[in-house]
């Protein structure tokens, strides 16, 4: 059944390559290429409307100089097999959208049952457990297998997704959506991704999610304007900003529980 399915080849992505294109007015984009490596995280950044959805489209679809910006797509340095645009069971991106509803009938337990059976898993409790477990560590107020997804709040979705996406799916790319405002533990979920081995790439405007990243990507006028590796001094501000983000995610959690502010 794993053989029909597609699911016995083992060929992993080791490097995605995006080659340079042209912006919406047709000029070449300001890079020759860009080589993205397992258990790298690469951010994304730029205006409303500057193309950062177009570049992750022509990731999703391994663009060949078939899309308006005329990229072309490497997978492990050489042209993608077919299966990544038209293979059901070998989807090369898991989105992660920044709001996420649920509309089945079904327990968290039934669901995540759902997606291990599918993925032919052995010790599908096992599995379940662990997928739960993570999810709590990413979820500002923790759930249980016997709650209803409708019933989960939107950062406890958004959690129980990224939690399933690392664990149980076999798409080698995330893309996530302004993972700032899921209203889960950020960076527990960029870790818990790049120990899966994915390639995350991560649309932000948080500056601490930016300096994260590897490298960023600054997007305008729908082209790739600039590729920038964080150095290492912006790595000494992401311990300050680390420190402002502790501070301010205190507070947050005091006002949520009904105490009064102090100065900082």
């Amino acid at each position: 059944m794993k053989l029909f399915l597609g699911m016995e080849d083992e060929t992993g992505v080791e490097t995605l390559t995006i080659l340079a294109g042209q912006d919406k007015t047709g000029n070449p984009e300001e890079f020759g290429r860009l080589d993205i490596h397992k258990s790298e995280i690469i951010s994304i950044v730029g205006p409303t409307g500057s193309g950062k959805s177009r570049l992750l489209a022509d990731i999703e679809w391994t663009a060949q100089k078939d899309t308006p910006t005329q990229r072309e797509i490497l997978i492990n340095n050489e042209s993608p097999d077919k299966k990544w645009r038209f293979s059901s069971n070998n989807k090369l991106v898991a989105q992660l959208s920044q709001n996420m509803n649920f509309v089945m009938d079904l327990s968290v337990k039934e669901f995540l049952e759902l997606h291990a059976k599918s993925r032919m898993v052995e010790d599908v409790e096992a599995v379940t457990e662990k997928i739960i477990l993570e999810a709590n560590k990413l979820a500002g107020e923790k759930f249980n297998l016997d709650t209803a997804i409708t019933a989960l709040s939107g950062g406890q979705s958004r959690a129980l997704m990224i939690a399933d996406t690392a664990i149980l799916s076999s798409s080698p790319i995330v893309l996530i959506d302004e993972i700032e405002n899921a209203g889960i533990d950020r960076k527990k979920a960029l870790e818990l991704l790049v120990s899966a081995d994915k390639i995350v790439l991560m649309a932000t405007h948080d500056p601490t999610l930016a300096l994260i990243a590897n490298k960023r990507v600054i997007i305008k006028n729908g082209g790739i304007a600039k590729i920038i590796e964080t150095t290492p001094e912006e790595k000494e501000i992401l311990k300050e900003l680390d420190k402002m983000d502790e501070k301010i995610q205190k507070m947050r959690a005091n006002l949520r529980n009904g105490e009064i502010l102090s100065s900082l």
